[in-house]
């Protein structure tokens, strides 16, 4: 990234204006084009949603990106979307045993309500509390149930590929388990055996700050600090680590830039809620990994490193092509010294990437700022400058979708480039103008989180502050 002066968060207050006014618009299409009995929405085709059964991972995001939209301009059509879309169509999701996707769909509708009840922004109901409540209790514990063990008394929720199997993306599927405790529940295992998921969130993350993200140890011969694999994978006999693996990026040893961004929105978001905690009770729950300080120490460190490879590895206007090892940037002169293009025709950019690491960087830059240690407050603008100057650069064309013909909001985001599932628009060779409904949802999600520090507001968090708990 090269920016000749990183931006304040006032500095966005018109492109978030314009945003929410274009998301209305396309929230309305989506709900008027898209028939639920054809399956979850996950990208665009030519402007229009088209769906894909791998594993239903993207409703959550539909009915979440409507609540958001509640939550940013106050419009009581969208809040009624949100909520009937959960109530009716989510259900499925809380007790789906097959997928480590509980944090995406459950969190950003049933979560996303319960936190405007707490925030006073919908009237407060018992029976209608009691109800979101239980859906999050029930889902953090279905996702925790998904547990391999590791040789080293750790363990991990598994993906959906199965139980020797670690994705890096699951570090932000946490918050179901993060939710489920906060709300005093646990996992009920055989003979009664209960199941601290506090323990759990723990021991995932130190799996994959261990496991998934390097730190330039020479652990490989690719070992470079900061970089990240999408999956790793795990000998299921003895709980033994093998080695890297990928499904959507260019190899085990390049970094898919989703699967970066997932580790930098996650763990910003996990070492935020550990904060939120009385320190005695994450004392007791980290004692494996040797007390609170040390499991801080250890997502604080992959935050750092993973925050960093960001910024060094993106375009210059802070932009990611879809995977930092693709054949095709060696086709791309000084890739890294010159704004994204996603028209070019050797790689794809991966806006949706950009969406889910600048929440996280400017997320990790308020942490540092508000923490105030030696070198914190020069580290913390940084991050959340550089937050800020992605926010920016999506808010605007070629990446803000303008086209009212076109049903997304955020364009050229890319799924699955090493199956050939993203479309090629006729007389280009990659893919590029189209949509995804994680990258839509958490463009929406980033511009909340800055619109409420324009405001002098905290950002919006997926647990109850200490302050009003």
């Amino acid at each position: 990234m090269l920016f000749d002066r990183l931006p304040s968060p006032r500095d966005l207050a018109p492109k978030l204006d314009a945003l929410w006014d274009l998301s209305a618009r396309k929230i309305r299409a989506t709900e008027a084009a898209c028939d639920p009995s054809k399956g979850s929405p996950v990208f665009t085709i030519g402007g229009a949603w088209s769906s894909r059964g791998w594993t239903e991972w993207t409703q959550g995001f539909q009915y979440g990106s409507a609540i958001l939209q509640f939550d940013a301009t106050g419009g009581g059509e969208f809040l009624d979307i949100g909520r009937s879309g959960t109530v009716e169509r989510m259900a499925p999701h809380l007790s789906h045993m097959g997928v480590h996707d509980h944090g995406f769909n459950n969190v950003s509708t049933y979560g996303g309500l319960l936190r405007l009840m707490n925030e006073g922004r919908i009237p407060e109901s018992r029976w209608e509390r009691a109800f979101y409540e239980l859906a999050l209790k029930v889902s953090g514990a279905v996702q925790a149930r998904r547990w391999t063990r590791t040789a080293d008394g750790g363990g991990f929720i598994y993906s959906f590929n199965g139980p020797h199997s670690l994705f890096v993306d699951t570090i932000r599927s946490l918050r179901a388990l993060a939710l489920s405790h906060s709300l005093g529940h646990l996992l009920m295992e055989e003979n009664d055996r209960r199941v601290s998921l506090l323990e759990r969130l723990l021991l995932h993350a130190a799996a994959t700050a261990r496991f998934s993200v390097y730190y330039g140890e020479g652990r490989d011969s690719w070992d470079v600090a900061g970089r990240v694999a999408h999956e790793s994978i795990f000998n299921t006999n003895d709980g033994n680590y093998r080695c890297p693996g990928t499904q959507q990026g260019y190899s085990p040893f390049t970094t898919w830039t989703r699967g970066l961004a997932w580790a930098i929105l996650g763990f910003a978001e996990e070492v935020e809620f550990i904060q939120s905690l009385p320190e005695a009770e994450v004392e007791n729950a980290a004692r494996s990994l040797g007390g609170r300080k040390a499991a801080l120490d250890l997502m604080l460190r992959a935050l750092r490193v993973t925050s960093d490879f960001y910024i060094a590895n993106t375009a210059a206007d802070g932009i990611p092509y879809w995977d930092t090892g693709a054949p095709g940037l060696a086709l791309l002169d000084d890739w890294r010294q010159k704004p994204a293009d996603p028209f070019n025709a050797h790689e794809p950019v991966d806006s949706s990437a950009a969406a889910i690491a600048c929440q996280g960087l400017v997320r990790f830059g308020s942490y540092l700022k508000a923490r105030g240690g030696p070198g914190d407050g020069p580290d913390g603008e940084r991050y959340l400058g550089a937050g800020l100057a992605v926010l920016s650069r999506l808010l605007e064309e070629p990446y803000l979708s303008t086209d009212r013909g076109h049903q997304g909001l955020l364009l050229h985001s890319v799924y699955h480039r090493p199956n050939g599932w993203d479309a090629v628009p006729s007389g280009r060779s990659v893919p590029c103008g189209e949509s995804s409904m994680w990258g839509d949802y958490h463009l929406r999600e980033a511009g909340l989180c800055v619109q409420r520090l324009i405001r002098g507001e905290p950002p919006p968090v997926f647990f109850r502050r200490k302050e009003t708990a």
